[in-house]
């Protein structure tokens, strides 16, 4: 029995205070997640507790981790472990089944699982979380109720500290494709022999007032008693997507610089807001700022952004906008508004708001590349 609790202990403890760390590193990255299940499920109007939410998960999960693992308020874990895994088992179920969300964000962009995937997951925890939920009682404390209410305490504070500071500045480990060092044609490249996206076409023709469906193989090309009515293609299986796939940045005037910027020999400085309106104005004031600075510096600078055209307008001509899709813009940078510093289509670096370069920061930067 000891050695089924402790192998249970291991099991849950590890999935759990990893599946935590990883939302807690990129907090952002599971608010978008919850955007995108409401979105889905016809429910957006909540998205505005879409951050405490995300707080809260990852919190739980971690500290659920953190007590089964090593005793600490066990009973207390244990609830919380069984209580998480029966919400989840059976949402992940319906997703499964419906796949309104493909990937489900239990770990973060740095393990991809889809919801079948999920699925099976949850049925495995769920064993180990029911035979410790079973014989919960049967451990009995070895630290003292004060000590462990203390060591929870800390371990909580720390962790929150944790949380804000990846929120305010970024994410310590970056897990999105747009990491510093990335040379970013190289991710837009689908390598020879990888697989392609396969779809199978269906044919519609009408004869004699009947319809008939044909595949690519049999329609009924030169046969002048059919008549076309329609077609339809679905994806049969999936083939391989770079790690890049979608960055296309639009001027104002509708041409697409994507490549210009990317090949450009000179200093790039991005300034990213995916809604400028979403941003605090004082940080938009010190991002225009710095591109004013860079300007005069000869660095190249531009404003990338999913508003629409009549909200650009209003913050004037005197620095470049640029068109990109919002969910392109949330995988650039977790940030509103982010920096990203480019040479050559090389990342060089990048800032949040909190830590926005200044000009003295900005030049000896320069002076290193």
């Amino acid at each position: 029995m000891k050695i089924l609790s402790l192998i249970s202990r291991i099991i849950i403890g590890i999935v759990f205070i990893f599946s935590g760390t990883i939302k807690a590193i990129d907090p952002l990255g599971t608010v978008y997640k919850f955007h995108d299940y409401f979105l889905a499920f016809n429910i957006d109007f909540l998205r505005f507790i879409s951050l405490p939410l995300a707080i809260v998960l990852c919190t739980t999960e971690f500290l659920a981790g953190i007590s089964v693992t090593f005793n600490i308020r066990h009973k207390a874990g244990i609830w919380a472990v069984i209580v998480l895994m029966l919400i989840f088992t059976p949402l992940t179920f319906v997703l499964a089944l419906t796949n309104p969300v493909t990937d489900c964000g239990c770990f973060g962009d740095a393990i991809h699982l889809t919801n079948w995937q999920t699925f099976g997951k949850n049925i495995f925890l769920l064993v180990p979380a029911i035979f410790l939920f079973v014989h919960r009682k049967d451990t009995e404390s070895q630290h003292g109720e004060i000590r462990e209410w203390a060591t929870v305490t800390g371990i909580l504070v720390l962790f929150l500290a944790f949380i804000f500071y990846n929120l305010r500045y970024l994410p310590i480990i970056d897990f999105l494709p747009y990491k510093t060092g990335t040379y970013i044609p190289d991710k837009m490249i689908i390598p020879p022999g990888m697989p392609v996206n396969r779809y199978e076409t269906t044919f519609i023709y009408e004869k004699d007032g009947r319809q008939k469906e044909f595949t690519l193989s049999d329609y009924p090309a030169y046969d002048s008693t059919w008549k076309f009515v329609d077609q339809r293609s679905e994806l049969v299986s999936k083939g391989y997507q770079p790690p890049i796939h979608d960055l296309i940045i639009t001027s104002m005037a509708n041409e697409d610089r994507t490549q210009e910027i990317l090949s450009s020999t000179n200093f790039t400085m991005l300034m990213i807001s995916k809604k400028l309106d979403e941003a605090d104005p004082d940080d938009l004031v010190r991002g225009f700022a710095l591109g004013n600075y860079c300007i005069t510096q000869g660095i190249d600078f531009y404003i990338l952004t999913a508003s629409g055209k009549d909200e650009i307008e209003g913050y004037g001509d005197s620095l470049t906008f640029c068109l990109v899709d919002e969910t392109t813009l949330k995988t650039m940078i977790r940030s509103n508004p982010g920096y990203i510093m480019l040479k050559e289509g090389t990342i060089l670096g990048k800032w949040s708001w909190a830590n926005i370069p200044d000009n003295k920061l900005l030049n000896e930067y320069l002076i290193k590349q």
